[in-house]
């Protein structure tokens, strides 16, 4: 673990490390646009190699689709405990989607004209599942059901399978209960390829949703444009700000539950308080030990975890801020006050029972969030952005006389008079 304290002498220089702002590698970059443009020009016959090629079973273009028979296999070997506590998820998440879907609106302006705004949902979106070390069941509810909330008809979902070419069947009952249409067995860079420029068997969606690993999300950020994205979130990051009010255990527990994720997952402390550090250290290493994911824990207890001790709470707020973590965690005596000075976490989890992995499974919102410092400018997924916005307009011939001036006024001021004639020559 990395421990910087305000009062060592590179502590200035150090700490501007954490004022991040998302953006591939120049490898990753590049690994990704050529394994995009192989999938473009190559389709089915791509996604099949690149899945070998990366660790994955032995697929074919007839393969690639999850068939119905798998999803009834699953409901049969999904246990009821499990069943419970997917559905009791799925109402969260479809209960808080549902109170803040956008709802059509239409007023009168100042001239007459009636104005509004319709929302309706995409037609075909892709929902990209990790597979990785472990079914991400929760993101499947954290996705699908906000695209079958907001009324997508097609909802396409991409997840790796395991080596024998079959897809966890709790993952693929939560999909069903979900509402995905379709399931395709395809990971990585490739998969986004594939929802984005479509192939012989997958036809491609309008927009792309979920997170991924550091390939998926340059891939999702490659082919903005051409389709839409919903944000950027890649590997799991936490932030917990903690005061001497704090219990070094739990807060200890919450930053091990976002190490356990692996592979460059950010995790860090910051603190006011020098025995909180010390004990949040040492608590630290005695779960650790009793985890049974300890190989993905050790490596980002080495390579991705700080613990941060800074003079006041001022400062560990402008930390936060400059960090922009997916998850934001506070253990102190003034939560309220810290939790509306933050401007770019992904999620706010506020008070000592508030772990993470409460958001993470089933409270309301989605755990879909930015990371990489992408909070700075992406929120978290929501179910407007799976909802199209159209505006509207309706003139009568009164709102139109109306507006004339300032029409008129602005067609002169930008030289534009066959913008001005168009509005002129209703009213002659």
């Amino acid at each position: 673990m990395l421990i910087l304290r305000h009062t060592d002498p590179d502590f200035p220089r150090t700490i501007t490390r954490f004022d991040r702002h998302a953006a591939p590698s120049p490898e990753v970059r590049e690994t990704v646009a050529a394994i995009l443009e192989a999938v473009r020009m190559r389709g089915d016959e791509a996604l099949v190699e690149y899945t070998a090629k990366f660790g994955g079973p032995a697929l074919t273009p007839e393969t690639l689709a999850v068939p119905p028979e798998a999803f009834a296999r699953a409901r049969e070997k999904v246990d009821a405990p499990t069943r419970e506590a997917i559905a009791a998820a799925h109402e969260n998440v479809r209960a808080f989607a549902a109170a803040s879907r956008r709802k059509d609106w239409t007023r009168t302006n100042a001239q007459g004209v009636e104005v509004g705004e319709r929302f309706d949902p995409f037609g075909r979106v892709g929902i990209y599942v990790p597979g990785g070390t472990a079914p991400l069941v929760s993101t499947a509810v954290m996705t699908c059901t906000l695209a079958k909330e907001a009324g997508v008809e097609q909802i396409v979902v991409t997840t790796p399978a395991d080596a024998r070419g079959e897809v966890n069947p709790a993952l693929l009952y939560a999909l069903e209960l979900t509402g995905a249409t379709e399931v395709y067995k395809v990971g990585g860079a490739q998969a986004v390829a594939a929802l984005a420029y479509g192939t012989a068997t997958i036809e491609p969606v309008a927009k792309i949703f979920g997170p991924g690993n550091a390939y998926v999300v340059e891939a999702k950020r490659q082919v903005f444009g051409r389709v839409s994205i919903d944000l950027l979130p890649g590997p799991s990051e936490i932030l917990v700000i903690a005061d001497e009010s704090a219990n070094p255990a739990w807060v200890a527990a919450d930053l091990l539950a976002q190490a356990e994720h692996g592979k460059n997952s950010g995790v860090v402390l910051v603190t006011d308080s020098e025995a909180i550090l010390t004990g949040v250290q040492e608590e630290i290493t005695r779960q650790a030990a009793l985890l049974s994911r300890g190989e993905h824990l050790r490596g980002v207890l080495a390579e991705s975890t700080s613990l941060i001790l800074v003079p006041d709470l001022d400062a560990a707020v402008d930390l936060c801020n400059r960090y922009a973590p997916e998850h934001t965690s506070l253990a102190t005596r003034q939560d309220d006050a810290i939790a509306a000075r933050l401007r770019t976490s992904g999620g706010i989890f506020i008070g000592g029972y508030s772990p993470v992995v409460g958001g993470d499974f089933m409270a309301g919102p989605s755990h879909t969030l930015p990371t990489g410092g992408a909070g700075k400018s992406f929120p978290g997924l929501t179910v407007d952005q799976f909802q199209r916005r159209t505006s509207l307009v309706r003139f009568d011939r009164e709102s139109l006389k109306r507006s004339l001036p300032v029409i008129g006024t602005f067609a002169t001021l930008e030289g534009l008079d066959a913008h001005g004639r168009s509005a002129e020559i209703r009213l002659e």
